[in-house]
């Protein structure tokens, strides 16, 4: 009989005294994240931080802190790390106006080549001379390709 190892955590269980505060702590334990878990919330993380984070949560919630407050407290214990949705700071403003910027730098290279091939387009229009001189050009170069052909009909026969 095969057997396998299941990764069983503790089940943390948690009273609460009302709905809206449990709906609270799910909210703040998905919004924070495990400062061990780079990509994960408090609430999917099973390391020992984010469980003694949970708790922490709780008991600051069961103390009547505002959600700000909480977060407030996590952000000064662990940094801006712990936050999922950085603050807007003059320290993020990259993160949050890069994307945009880069979008915008973006189109206007775009309309700049645009542009440009327009331009080019017009400047290509001939003269009246130039279209004459290019007319005599084409007119020699067929009768020289013309003489070249028949010549080399002549050679093969």
């Amino acid at each position: 009989m095969v057997t396998s190892a299941v990764n069983a955590s503790p089940v943390e269980t948690f009273e609460f005294r009302d709905e809206v505060t449990k709906v609270r702590f799910q909210a703040l334990s998905k919004e924070l994240r495990c400062p061990k878990c780079q990509n994960q919330n408090l609430a999917d993380s099973n390391s020992p931080i984010a469980a003694d984070l949970r708790r922490e949560l709780y008991e600051l919630l069961q103390q009547g802190k505002a959600d700000s407050e909480i977060v407030n407290f996590m952000v000064s214990r662990y940094g801006e790390f712990v936050l999922y949705r950085p603050r807007v700071s003059s320290i993020t403003y990259i993160l949050w106006f890069g994307p945009a910027l880069l979008i915008l730098i973006g189109i206007i290279v775009v309309i700049i080549i645009l542009r440009k091939k327009s331009t080019v387009k017009e400047k290509l229009v001939l003269s009246a001379q130039q279209q004459d001189k290019l007319q005599q050009l084409l007119q020699t170069n067929k009768v020289d390709a013309s003489q070249n052909s028949n010549t080399d009909k002549k050679e093969k026969e």
